[in-house]
């Protein structure tokens, strides 16, 4: 029973290092495939050598250990085989217990496309990159512009004393001054852009930053779907 408890400890690990790995990168030296292979080969030769050393004892015995590892292999073997589909499930559950994940998926044209689920305020937020920071931002596509709170530009590292407040908004608190910046990069999953332009608004004229069309401009498209919103590059 411990031998046996063991060689399933090991098959679930590599079963796991196949799940989150990328497709195309080496584990051990094997290609991903050539790894999932040993994975569900090696239970059927435990299976074959259970059967043996069962067979020992009586027919019947044989038989059940057979049947125990034979279940055991189709099960590793579907889990390998739908792991994408698995993850893809996994995600979404995610991202709606979560807010602000994305769901990352493939379209039928091998581009990628971003899902964002609507929040219970009937916003959709996301957990954007700026500069290499990551900063949670309201999407939103009345703002011309992606506009940071005072707050968050700080913590990206813009010097505020630097800045000149020249553009005249309009804000949920009224209208204010904000002062134009160039974002090194922003990025939300996979979809990255460089030399975003954006403004800092002044102190407590924005509770949170703003996903705008100087970033939502760039993409291939822009889709929303009862409460969720697709993002393609």
């Amino acid at each position: 029973m411990i031998r046996l408890t063991v060689f399933l400890v090991v098959i679930g690990i590599g079963l796991a290092v196949l799940i989150v790995n990328n497709d195309n990168s080496r584990i051990l030296g094997l290609q991903s495939d050539d790894f999932g292979r040993v994975v569900y080969l090696l239970p059927i030769a435990l299976m074959l050598s259970a059967g043996i050393w069962a067979s020992r004892r009586s027919v019947g015995e044989t038989m059940r250990h057979m049947m125990i590892w034979l279940v055991i292999i189709l099960a590793l073997v579907t889990v390998y085989l739908y792991r994408q589909e698995a993850l893809g499930v996994g995600n979404r559950l995610l991202a709606g217990l979560v807010p602000g994940r994305a769901v990352v998926v493939t379209t039928s044209e091998g581009g990628q496309e971003i899902i964002l689920h609507k929040l219970l305020n009937g916003h959709f937020e996301a957990d954007v990159a700026v500069n290499g920071q990551t900063i949670e931002m309201l999407v939103d596509t009345g703002a011309s512009m992606v506009a940071l709170s005072r707050e968050d530009a700080e913590r990206i590292g813009i010097d505020l004393s630097r800045l000149t407040y020249s553009m005249t908004v309009m804000t949920a608190n009224g209208r204010g001054r904000a002062a134009p910046v160039t974002l090194d990069q922003v990025a939300i999953g996979p979809i990255v852009r460089n030399n975003v332009a954006a403004s800092v608004a002044e102190d407590g004229r924005l509770d949170q930053s703003l996903l705008g069309m100087s970033f939502l401009e760039t993409l291939r498209s822009l889709q929303m779907q009862t409460d969720e919103l697709r993002m393609r590059d």
